[in-house]
């Protein structure tokens, strides 16, 4: 599960953020993608002031870090690029090749290799279980060279395993799969159509021969979301019962595939909601409703199958 989006500054380190991870891992979650994001202004700026409000503090993150180990939970350190704009990060691009006067991918690379390389020390000394080194970049995705530089700058600094998060039906364009460890995607797929995506997918993996997981996937509790479950504004009304049916097709679908390494759900935030106002919750986050029931069934089940 993935907790604490979108790192708001003065969120994780609180007595709120300490009971909503320790409910998150009530849930039978064991592993816990910390993700956070740093804002550049706007999706041609090359720079991205990651020590800035509104990202979270260092300290927030190595005590969200520590707190995830003390509950027994693998971390996932997932740092991501927002736009202060409200523009999607995948839209974050520029000209193929540097132009004289012109944003360049090779400026903007430079700042993302100083978030990424800060990020990656924090993981290094907290011994962080994987590093997740982007997230739904598809204009960036291109960049075969600039990817495959940073990764090495990485590695320098990092020693656990690498995985890049591409967006939603990317899976099969990545060009540079084999300098990372594991491949991942977020798996936002519509209702009825997870046994075609998985056979598209199964390709790749077979192709690059690496494990893969969803690094996020999910769905509002909300009537219509399941047609679209990465679009969070969908108008409709509350519907615990739509996500819970969305969860049960997902889980059967990736529980078919042996390949498939495991799911981190999308998402569980540093402030939550009360319980009592969980069926007026319209959100992901399963906590208080029956895909959060029956997300604790299952992954429990998988727990002790995997132990037989």
């Amino acid at each position: 599960m993935t907790w604490g989006w979108v790192g708001v500054r003065g969120e994780w380190d609180t007595p709120e953020a300490e009971a909503s991870m320790t409910a998150m891992a009530e849930h039978g979650v064991t592993w816990t993608a910390l993700a956070y994001a740093a804002e550049q202004a706007t999706a041609f700026s090359t720079s991205i002031p990651f020590e800035d409000e509104p990202t979270v503090t260092d300290d927030e993150i190595v005590a969200a870090i520590r707190r995830a180990h003390r509950l027994g939970l693998k971390v996932v350190l997932k740092p991501v690029v927002n736009v202060a704009d409200g523009t999607w990060r995948a839209h974050i691009g520029f000209f193929d090749w540097d132009v004289p006067g012109e944003p360049s991918w090779t400026e903007w690379f430079a700042s993302y290799r100083r978030f990424l390389l800060h990020a990656a020390r924090i993981a290094e000394a907290e011994g962080v279980a994987m590093l997740c080194i982007g997230c739904e970049m598809v204009r960036a995705d291109g960049q075969e060279a600039h990817w495959r530089a940073l990764i090495a700058d990485i590695r320098a600094v990092y020693s656990g395993p690498l995985t890049y998060n591409c967006d939603k039906y990317q899976e099969d364009r990545i060009t540079w799969w084999d300098a990372v460890d594991v491949i991942s995607s977020s798996g936002y797929y519509p209702t009825g159509t997870w046994h075609e995506q998985l056979d598209r997918i199964e390709a790749v993996v077979e192709r690059e021969d690496k494990p893969f997981f969803f690094m996020e996937v999910g769905c509002p509790s909300r009537e219509g979301s399941a047609r679209l479950p990465n679009d969070w504004s969908l108008a409709g009304p509350p519907s615990g019962d739509e996500q819970r049916a969305y969860y049960a097709e997902m889980f059967a679908a990736c529980e078919s595939r042996d390949w498939v390494g495991g799911l981190m759900l999308w998402d569980w935030p540093a402030r939550l909601y009360a319980r009592e106002d969980a069926a007026r919750n319209d959100d992901y986050c399963p906590y208080g409703k029956p895909a959060g029931d029956l997300m604790r069934e299952t992954y429990l089940r998988w727990q002790r199958e995997k132990v037989r």
